[in-house]
């Protein structure tokens, strides 16, 4: 796992593109063990066996669903780091050799298959687990998929496009260099290709200064990606007085560093909002985010799961939703 503290010492003094291709680079090797042991093994089955019944018996109710545009979606999405390998482990280095051990490709397709039958119908995932969903669709499954736009941006989005994805979105970490950078017109071009193929174009951010600089900039996306969570869990002291997620001794426990900001000026906007690291990479119990989440103005919220957690999120996602949601921010 390359860790953003890393990529930006890697970019430090290099050209702004040169850059970019070198982040490419680090993505495509966080994607190496993915595509050398799930996407190119076989699989056994040749149609989706059935769940458990004793595990979806326990099953409250599944997921409501809302709009992005014309493109139906779950108010929960499934996150998809966790099964394409990328999990945020601060400084627990087996981690992610952990998380692809366990999700073998079969073990991917019973998270699909199960995020499914709780009413859960869009993933969210990086261009690399193409290959692994057009697998999953020929075996029956229906999810769909938006993509983040991958590292090598215009490329991926592209790939994504002709892989079936059914929104797409730059990459959070690629719009906040982009800003950085100065580089809005490329974010544009961005949004112009994904538009042009007739799918719902959004932008991504882990910064609020992004969100803004883009709006300032005349930027409408059909979505915003923007990062959510308190910064009330233990290991966010640690960085918690950082001023950006850019900075270069970074820690990667940090994704919201100004939550009550970012409420207050998505309050203001009017395209959906998905939010993510709602959970703070799993520092957070979802008990404590889901209705926070939404409270504080997301349309949807996005959630990695393993298997084994997600009957227990999607009941209490479902409860939040069927209850009394108090919001300052209408229901986009």
């Amino acid at each position: 796992m390359i860790r953003r503290r890393e990529i930006i010492k890697t970019m430090a003094g290099l050209p702004f593109f040169g850059s970019l291709a070198l982040v490419a680079s680090g993505k495509s090797d966080r994607g190496s063990f993915e595509e050398e042991n799930l996407v190119n093994s076989g699989t056994s089955h040749t149609a989706l066996q059935p769940i458990d019944n004793t595990v979806m018996d326990q099953l409250s109710g599944r997921i409501p669903h809302a709009k992005i545009k014309e493109l139906e979606v779950s108010r929960m999405i499934m996150g998809g780091n966790l099964i394409g390998g990328w999990a945020h482990s601060r400084d627990l280095l087996y981690v992610s050799k952990l998380v692809n051990a366990y999700h073998t490709e079969d073990k991917i397709i019973k998270t699909l298959q199960m995020a499914e039958q709780c009413g859960i119908n869009t993933l969210i995932t990086n261009p690399v687990m193409c290959t692994m969903l057009q697998k999953y669709w020929k075996l029956g499954g229906k999810i769909q998929f938006i993509s983040d736009g991958g590292w090598n941006f215009m490329t991926d989005i592209q790939k994504s496009i002709d892989n079936g994805a059914a929104a797409c979105y730059l990459h959070g970490g690629i719009s906040d260099i982009l800003v950085k950078n100065k580089k809005l017109d490329e974010i544009a071009k961005a949004l112009e290709l994904i538009r042009k193929n007739g799918i719902p174009a959004g932008i991504g951010a882990h910064e609020l200064e992004t969100i803004k600089a883009c709006v300032a900039y005349g930027l409408v996306p059909d979505f915003w990606m923007k990062t959510l969570h308190k910064t009330s869990y233990w290991s966010a002291r640690i960085d918690n007085e950082r001023k950006t997620t850019l900075d270069e001794d970074f820690a990667d426990n940090i994704f919201c560093q100004d939550p009550e900001g970012t409420i207050a000026f998505m309050n203001k906007l009017e395209q959906p909002w998905i939010a993510f690291k709602i959970l703070a990479a799993g520092a957070i119990k979802p008990l404590d985010a889901f209705q926070w989440a939404f409270e504080c103005g997301a349309d949807f919220i996005c959630v990695g799961m393993f298997d084994f957690q997600m009957i227990e999120n999607v009941n209490l996602a479902y409860t939040v939703l069927q209850g009394n949601i108090s919001r300052v921010r209408p229901w986009r």
